[in-house]
């Protein structure tokens, strides 16, 4: 996992899983590593979720970088499978990009706060 630069901590996985159900009910959500990117680029992005079990990993590789260049927060999350759930699919997914959170506003806030916290 040579893209995984820093280990979320197991106490904001369920917060992230909530913000990404709230988002995909009630905001807006974009699947995968490209709509990821193209939502990092065009800085519309609140936060991305990026698995971490992505295999090539040169899929997601950049994301991280993308992500620190344009100062949003991200994370990883355990599987592209729970991921993929998180948002209501059925199958899994390399990476999410929050547009809206919706009803997850503060929720998502609070991640931004603790992810921005870890990285410093």
């Amino acid at each position: 996992m040579g893209y995984v630069n820093f280990e979320t901590p197991q106490e904001l996985i369920p917060t992230v899983k909530e913000v990404l159900i709230m988002s995909s009910d009630t905001g807006k959500v974009k699947k995968g590593a490209n709509e990821a990117t193209k939502a990092i680029e065009r800085g519309t992005a609140k936060l991305i979720v990026i698995a971490k079990d992505v295999s090539p990993e040169e899929i997601v590789v950049h994301l991280p970088v993308l992500c620190d260049e344009k100062d949003v927060a991200y994370v990883f999350f355990p599987t592209k499978e729970e991921l993929g759930q998180a948002i209501g699919l059925k199958v899994g997914t390399t990476a999410v990009a929050v547009i809206e959170p919706g009803n997850a506003d503060t929720l998502l806030r609070d991640v931004v706060e603790k992810v921005k916290a870890l990285k410093k």
